[in-house]
């Protein structure tokens, strides 16, 4: 088991470096944030959209397969199974209720095409119903999981720490004039993805460690295996602040104590042609958001 490659989200990708990965970082999260922007409060039609240009923008880079079944499989089964589950619940309106005026003669009805409920399944056990309703709050829910998940798994899986710590740097340094320790802030998140790193390590090496072991937890029983796993947890930990302290003595050396005396370059910017392109573009979607998007 590894679990530093066998996660479905968060991983970055370093080889083979596709367009995504050349993109400026600043520009990245820009789109990033108009993915968890733009769902809100639109048409179920563009939310459609929104998913398959999401698609498309990840199959036209070289991205292997493994990593595709990672990212992208679990979340399309997931948004599957949600819109399942939604549009065969009830959607508490289809009632029995009883008119109030006598009923129409059949010969002055003017019967129409609409149908509120759109598919009846009589199971003997139970009967399923699907409307209207079901059927638009399952794809506006499906969609609005898979874009938000996904839109922010395939910013991490192009961009790197020191990038997506550059960015944020980048746009948050107007707080500098109210004094919000901008410098700090971005030091603490760094140090936090890389720290994520070492905490699976050591959980895959304690959980190696015991495998090898063979341990029969039926013969332990219950109260020992509890006691088992305690030392296991207070190896973890052990083992944690261990590495915690090593980052601080490395910080420390390096002069990193005072931020603001001490320029930090996360990384390097470098504008590119393709960089105007994608906030053209990124403007264009607003645009199509703003005019044809908008609930009905």
């Amino acid at each position: 088991m590894d679990l530093l490659r066998s996660l479905p989200i968060g991983l970055y990708l370093e080889n083979p470096t596709t367009w995504l990965h050349r993109l400026d970082p600043r520009i990245k999260l820009i789109w990033l944030l108009s993915f968890l922007a733009i769902p809100v409060l639109a048409s179920t039609p563009f939310r459609l959209i929104l998913v398959g240009f999401l698609i498309a923008i990840t199959l036209t880079t070289s991205i292997p397969l493994r990593v595709l079944k990672q990212q992208l499989g679990w979340l399309l089964m997931l948004g599957t199974l949600i819109v399942l589950i939604t549009i065969v619940a009830p959607d508490g309106l289809t009632v029995v209720h009883q008119p109030r005026l006598p009923a129409i003669e059949d010969s002055f009805a003017q019967p129409t095409s609409y149908r509120y409920t759109l598919l009846t399944l009589n199971l003997g056990f139970s009967q399923l119903i699907i409307t209207r309703l079901s059927l638009d709050l399952g794809l506006r829910l499906g969609t609005l999981i898979f874009t938000v998940i996904y839109s922010t798994g395939l910013f991490l899986l192009t961009t790197a720490p020191e990038e997506v710590t550059a960015a944020l740097e980048t746009w948050m340094s107007p707080l500098k004039r109210w004094g919000v320790p901008v410098t700090e802030i971005t030091l603490t998140l760094t140090l936090s993805l890389r720290f994520i790193a070492l905490v699976l390590e050591e959980v895959q090496n304690l959980i190696r460690s015991i495998n090898t072991r063979a341990i029969n937890w039926k013969k332990l029983g219950l109260k020992r295996s509890s006691q088992v796993w305690l030392m296991v947890v207070e190896r973890l930990l052990e083992n944690l602040l261990l590495r915690a302290a090593q980052i601080a003595s490395a910080m420390e050396v390096r002069g990193f104590t005072q931020p603001n005396e001490h320029k930090v370059e996360w990384y390097q910017f470098q504008w590119h042609i393709w960089d105007g392109v994608a906030l053209i573009s990124l403007v264009g979607l607003w645009v199509a958001r703003l005019v044809w998007g908008q609930m009905g």
